[in-house]
């Protein structure tokens, strides 16, 4: 492994692995909970973490691709409905989640302001994301597969909402799967609370499909490809097509066109001109 120069503040539920290659595995490390959550909304939570991990990997320019995956036979099993740690272990609730949270208004503000925007700083992250779900992805677990870039599965890999908990798909998982499968689809989900690894892929929301012995192997495979491209036009397709899924032909047209007439000036895109007419593989700095 390669020595972190910038990086986060580690624990142990959680992994931060940065190799030579350009890639940074986050790993949901409770394998003898399935990798349940370590809190909710709090500042040391998981959720909290993994945005925080993927903010440094974000930051840190020896890091091309970012891969979310579980150690052991799980993804993430979402909420740990069955201990939760002290206030004195996992810390203070994040912003916008402190202070009474008596009446249903009030729950709900926090809710949204805490837990649900934690969620969303996934989406946000201007690097490939990868979701390598080797296993069952629940409640929240499922929400931060769904926030990455890509989703990439296996024969065990199973997406379960939150009806066990009493609740509807949260944490943006209802804006997305609509999207991605369709509005039947989506809804039939929602009615019946699983989705095996065969009707995910079918219906579009996994990538890749691939038996278990080779996940990494085709998750490893991706992120070579994905480290061979100039990652200034994927930082900048990434944020183009995340907006045009609430914009309008015409505006993302504006957008591209905008895009481009400044990429054709960076030194990512004179060096892939020049390694081509050189005839070698270009050496991209993300500038």
């Amino acid at each position: 492994m390669a020595e972190i120069k910038i990086g986060p503040a580690i624990v142990d539920y959680l992994l931060y692995e940065k190799e030579d290659s350009g890639i940074l595995w986050i790993k949901f490390n409770r394998p003898e909970k399935m990798n349940a959550l370590y809190g909710t909304a709090e500042a040391l939570g998981t959720v909290a973490k993994v945005g925080e991990y993927m903010r440094a990997g974000d930051d840190d320019p020896d890091v091309r691709v970012i891969v979310l995956t579980g150690v052991g036979r799980g993804f993430c099993s979402g909420a740990d409905l069955k201990t939760r740690p002290s206030k004195d272990e996992v810390g203070p609730s994040v912003d916008g989640a402190r202070g009474s949270h008596e009446g249903p208004d009030a729950a709900r503000q926090h809710f949204y302001h805490g837990f649900t925007k934690l969620h969303r700083d996934i989406s946000i992250i201007r690097k490939p994301t990868i979701a390598m779900i080797n296993g069952a992805a629940v409640g929240s677990g499922m929400d931060m597969a769904l926030h990455c870039d890509i989703r990439i599965g296996c024969e065990a890999t199973r997406f379960i909402g939150y009806q066990q908990a009493g609740q509807i798909i949260e944490n943006g998982g209802c804006y997305y799967l609509p999207k991605m499968v369709g509005l039947g689809r989506a809804l039939e989900f929602a009615y019946t609370g699983m989705l095996s690894a065969d009707l995910a892929y079918q219906w579009g929301m996994l990538n890749h499909l691939v038996s278990l012995e080779e996940l990494e192997t085709t998750t490893r495979e991706l992120c070579e490809r994905i480290i061979a491209q100039p990652p200034l036009v994927q930082w900048t397709s990434k944020r183009i097509m995340r907006a045009a899924l609430d914009s309008s032909l015409e505006t993302t047209m504006t957008l591209t066109s905008n895009a481009g007439g400044i990429l054709q000036s960076s030194g990512d895109a004179k060096e892939a001109r020049l390694a081509f007419v050189e005839k070698r593989m270009p050496k991209f700095k993300g500038i």
